[in-house]
């Protein structure tokens, strides 16, 4: 549950990395690989929407101290505010409530390796919103990766006649595509202020509709149980797995290429589906690692072909 390629793009390439943003980075890739097998765990016992709105409303709080300590803290200009709203509704709101109402019906590992779907899907909408061609390597990629979704989305590899195996898939590829939206939007953004000076802003766009969704369908949160463990997972999946990495990657993140940015990113579905297996026991079938291999081929291609064109 990351901010895939979210960033306005960078121009580190050519500059040398500093072992400590190699660690951080590190370190914010893990987190974000470890966020999915959690988030399983505490929607055994919290509602999807409100873990969704319980996520952003902790981490939102964290980021506007963070953001105002520094002296950053002010109103989103008239500029700005249409990437508050692509990236508060469509992916943290739309991706993020999508994706947990799914993991209700879908394994973790199935469901963090579609989530990272999204580069593919991005070819598609910059091709359809932007008018830009794919080139022959991106086509190579769409078509590698959509092999690797139908194997892992197929009957021989998920039981299509459990309730909501097939919505949660669904869900997932809808989350995803809305959120490759949000990627094109935000490349092409003129900004004003930084990304971490908005993310407060966002991560509030989303905490409000999302709270408001959770209470008409979820009811109300007054039967969730506050157990140890359970906050400690509230306490890993918002201020930790959201706020402390968004900062890492608005940090750190700019100081490589978006090339190596996009390849860092591709160890949190290896990491969640990892952490999966450890932590859950979920069982990682041979047409699962191999539709794993294809969709990390395609996302990999796409990455090139960017570096290629910057």
């Amino acid at each position: 549950m990351s901010t895939l390629n979210n960033e306005p793009v960078n121009n580190a390439v050519g500059h040398p990395t500093r072992p400590a943003t190699l660690v951080w980075l590190l370190v914010m890739v893990v987190l974000w690989g470890l966020s999915w097998p959690a988030t399983k765990l505490a929607l055994n016992v919290v509602p999807p929407l409100w873990l969704a709105a319980i996520r952003f409303g902790s981490a939102g709080l964290c980021l506007f101290l963070f953001v105002a300590a520094r002296g950053k803290l002010r109103f989103p200009s008239r500029a700005d505010w249409p990437v508050v709203a692509s990236v508060g509704v469509l992916q943290m709101m739309v991706f993020t409530g999508l994706g947990m109402i799914a993991m209700q019906h879908t394994d973790t590992s199935h469901a963090v390796l579609l989530a990272y779907t999204t580069p593919l899907w991005g070819i598609l909408t910059s091709w359809l919103l932007m008018r830009n061609a794919p080139s022959k390597l991106q086509i190579i990629a769409l078509i590698t990766g959509l092999i690797g979704i139908a194997m892992i989305c197929s009957p021989a590899e998920m039981d299509w006649s459990k309730p909501g195996v097939m919505i949660g898939c669904s869900l997932l590829i809808i989350g995803a595509i809305s959120w490759s939206l949000v990627i094109v939007h935000v490349r092409h953004h003129q900004w004003t202020d930084t990304p971490l000076s908005l993310a407060p802003w966002q991560m509030l766009l989303a905490t409000v509709p999302l709270t408001l969704f959770a209470a008409v369908i979820d009811g109300s949160p007054s039967a969730i149980v506050l157990t140890p463990h359970l906050l400690w997972l509230l306490f890993f999946i918002g201020p930790v797995a959201t706020s402390v990495c968004f900062v890492i990657s608005t940090e750190h993140g700019r100081r490589i290429s978006v090339f190596a940015m996009s390849n860092f990113t591709l160890g949190v579905p290896l990491i969640g589906a990892a952490a999966s297996v450890a932590i859950l026991g979920s069982h990682l079938s041979s047409l699962f690692i191999g539709g794993l291999v294809l969709v990390f081929l395609g996302v990999s291609m796409t990455a090139l072909s960017g570096k290629k064109k910057s």
